[in-house]
């Protein structure tokens, strides 16, 4: 049976699904007719893919793919049939166990590739240490494959796919609120993934009601990746307790004696607590905790709000702000603090006032290679007066092509690399002279 690959960008394939939407009964007959014809007319054995394009009305063939693709999970599931299991029988020199009649549909099943990325930033590879990896368990009709697991480290040598998270039910609309769970319940923190972007996107309701084209992503770009705005007082909560339970569980012993308790109790007197954040925009924001004389408070925005919080027997944090219970998570990992709230995935960066800044400063006045990667193009010639964000240099990350820009605006004093050059992360690859 065939597969719909109409949601892709950059001619990569991002959502997957089995059998396809958009063809009826004699069009699915027809494209199947026509695969079987072209293998056998070239007396192919094994596993392959024969692509072809529709515009609706008529297909064409583009090519066959002779191997097993990253989407065949989506016909294992309508089909029952283990296709890793068949291609092994094939190489060991055994003839398939079944025909192409006993081969039946059942239901349907739809595929999202999670990627170590980054959406908000034209999709740039995110490397590093992933410091949480849940996945949700004992869901109907669920199915995860992954690669990587807590602990494991993303490395820009290799290509960023994670896991592949995979839904079967018997109707189209059932298996996306299907898969659409499975990616809410995936919790991976440590480096930016794509599954916000992926769950805005199977939502979308053209893509409901499958009136999408091969450039739907591109059209809609702009409200799958919104903009991270201003966080609202939940996310400033659950970051301060993020910070509170995580230096608790670093002083050790028993995390809910008092004595090693950041907030909510104090031998004598109440106490205050400031902290400091910076916002994805650059804005910074403030809450000051009041603790140890009656019941605890978190002013945000000169708002004063009843706050208390503790660590949630089934994991994360409970959290009750201004007499709401909430159940949230998070993660401080060096000075950024990635929460999990009822309205979705946040990062903040937290200017802790005992810590350093200096190497999330460094580089920052400077165009220096943000991952290791290939230099592909320079956009500018020394000497050339450049404004605040305009393009510098191309470089190649992981398959993807990222914009270096300015910083400020200026001259370009010197290009420290020529095209073609491998670079390491952290280099220094335009020296760019403030404007006086």
């Amino acid at each position: 049976f065939e597969r719909e690959c109409t949601l892709q960008r950059r001619h990569q394939k991002v959502i997957e699904e089995a059998p396809s939407p958009t063809l009826n009964a004699a069009q699915r007959e027809a494209v199947c007719e026509a695969a079987r014809k072209a293998a056998g007319a070239v007396n192919y054995v094994g596993a392959g893919t024969i692509e072809f394009v529709s515009d609706g009305k008529e297909t064409f063939f583009i090519e066959m793919n002779t191997r097993l693709q990253v989407e065949h999970p989506v016909t294992e599931l309508i089909t029952g049939v283990d296709l890793v299991e068949m291609q092994l029988r094939v190489a060991f020199g055994e003839k398939l166990p079944l025909t192409q009649d006993q081969v039946t549909l059942n239901g349907h099943a739809i595929e999202a590739r999670v990627y170590a990325e980054n959406p908000n930033k034209n999709f740039m590879p995110s490397v590093g240490r992933i410091r949480t990896w849940r996945t949700p368990e004992e869901v109907d009709g669920l199915r995860i494959d992954a690669g990587y697991g807590e602990g494991k480290t993303v490395s820009p040598n290799y290509d960023a796919m994670l896991a592949k998270v995979i839904a079967w039910a018997p109707t189209r609309d059932l298996a996306i609120s299907r898969l659409n769970r499975g990616l809410q319940e995936t919790d991976v923190r440590g480096i930016v993934t794509n599954i916000p972007f992926l769950s805005a996107l199977i939502t979308h309701p053209d893509v409901r009601a499958n009136t999408i084209d091969t450039s739907f992503i591109e059209r809609e770009l702009a409200k799958l990746t919104p903009a991270e705005g201003e966080l609202s007082d939940l996310e400033l909560a659950a970051a301060v307790a993020s910070i509170l339970q995580s230096e608790a569980v670093a002083a050790g012993a028993d995390v809910k004696s008092p004595w090693r308790a950041s907030a909510g109790w104090a031998a004598v007197g109440a106490r205050h607590r400031r902290f400091l954040f910076r916002q994805a925009d650059g804005t910074e924001r403030k809450a000051s905790l009041r603790y140890g004389q009656g019941p605890s408070t978190l002013a945000i925005d000169g708002r004063k709000l009843a706050f208390a919080s503790s660590a949630s027997p089934r994991g994360g944090i409970d959290l009750v702000l201004d007499g709401v219970k909430h159940h949230v998570t998070g993660l401080l990992d060096g000075h950024e603090v990635y929460v999990r709230t009822r309205n979705g995935r946040f990062e903040v960066h937290w200017i802790d006032p005992f810590g350093t800044e200096d190497e999330e400063q460094a580089g920052a006045d400077r165009v220096v290679a943000p991952l290791p990667g290939t230099v592909v193009a320079l956009l500018v010639e020394e000497g050339a007066a450049v404004e605040k964000g305009a393009a510098i240099l191309t470089l190649e990350v992981m398959k993807m092509e990222q914009t270096l820009r300015a910083p400020f605006a200026g001259t370009v004093k010197a290009l420290k690399c020529k095209v073609g050059d491998i670079v390491a992360e952290g280099v220094e690859l335009a020296e760019i002279e403030p404007k006086a």
